[in-house]
């Protein structure tokens, strides 16, 4: 796989503008990049079109969760758009991803879109998910759980943290996806993320690809921030020197 079509960029902006911005800051013409709730939300399904009209790749990272129904009806249309990936969230159940999987194939014009079920968001913790989730098991066990049940279901693969992507992958399938956000520089703050990784720490605990925001889109470089995030992930001696 092509190392730069692993680092995707999220946009987490709010405007055409801005996007466009970020990514003439950027400087990576066709690299991939995240569409969010913030981005789309504001703009509509002409964002995608415009992104890969420009030839990004793009990953829609909407986290649909409701019924199976509707959910199989929301990807139809949105496998349409010509989007690359794009994501549930796991805790809508096997029948809703078996929907989300069954209307993304009907829906797309050649190949259907890498299909990803969200575990656990990155910041998410223990602590909140007993005393505000009420789920009295340990964080790892629930997020390989419903990882299980989104392979099971049809899925691609799973958005989780890079500290679960290997017991992940050994309880389903090596060639099942790990796409990791949660993604910081070593000088970074980790801001609200919990479980945070660099890029080499990510590709050594077995991440496919990675969502990179604030490390790249807050730098005062983000041209020079994207190269050092891809230089990291490239880096293949974080296992002896770490």
């Amino acid at each position: 796989m092509n190392e730069e079509k692993q680092v995707i960029v999220a946009l987490d902006v709010a405007s055409n503008d801005e996007m466009l911005q970020m990514l003439k800051k950027i400087h990576r013409p066709g690299c991939y990049v995240k569409v969010g709730m913030e981005l789309y939300l504001q703009n509509g399904a002409d964002i995608v079109r415009i992104l890969k009209s420009e030839g990004y790749s793009v990953f829609l990272d909407l986290k649909l969760h409701d019924i199976p129904h509707t959910v199989y009806r929301a990807m139809k249309g949105l496998a349409r758009l010509g989007a690359d990936m794009i994501n549930v969230h796991a805790a809508g159940g096997a029948e809703m991803m078996r929907a989300a999987a069954e209307g993304l194939g009907e829906g797309a014009q050649s190949e259907r879109p890498i299909c990803l079920a969200v575990t656990q968001l990155t910041s998410t913790d223990q602590t909140m998910l007993e005393n505000e989730l009420l789920i009295k098991r340990p964080i790892d066990e629930v997020i390989t759980q419903y990882a299980s049940l989104a392979y099971s279901s049809g899925m691609d693969g799973v958005v989780c943290s890079a500290w679960e992507a290997q017991k992940i992958k050994n309880q389903t399938s090596s060639e099942f996806l790990a796409v990791t956000p949660g993604i910081r520089l070593t000088d970074d703050d980790a801001g609200d993320q919990k479980r945070v990784a660099s890029p080499a720490q990510a590709r050594h605990l077995g991440s496919d690809y990675i969502v990179v925001g604030r490390s790249i889109t807050a730098a005062a470089d983000p041209e020079e921030a994207y190269q050092r995030v891809l230089d990291d992930w490239r880096n293949q001696t974080w296992k002896t020197t770490n």
